[in-house]
């Protein structure tokens, strides 16, 4: 069981650590180095609309399927 609220709160704080909570490794991994290297091309100011872009997504991307997880094993994490 997976707690999709946590998973949600740690890709909030650092963005692909929900992902690696929920077992997602490499794709915690992958978000990890893109959001790196967005926030670096804020330089370039396309950083200002990718950065934020990444964060959100792995927000949602963390709490829905953590969420799946839970249905696929049959019951529901509280928060």
């Amino acid at each position: 069981m997976k707690s999709p609220g946590l998973a949600a709160v740690l890709s909030f704080f650092f963005c692909g650590l929900g992902q690696i909570y929920n077992g997602q490794i490499l794709k915690g991994f992958i978000f990890l180095v893109a959001y790196g290297i967005s926030w670096l091309m804020m330089w370039i100011m396309i950083g200002f609309i990718t950065t934020p872009i990444l964060w959100i997504w792995g927000i949602v991307d963390a709490y829905s399927k953590a969420q799946k997880i839970n249905a696929q094993v049959g019951g529901i994490a509280p928060f």
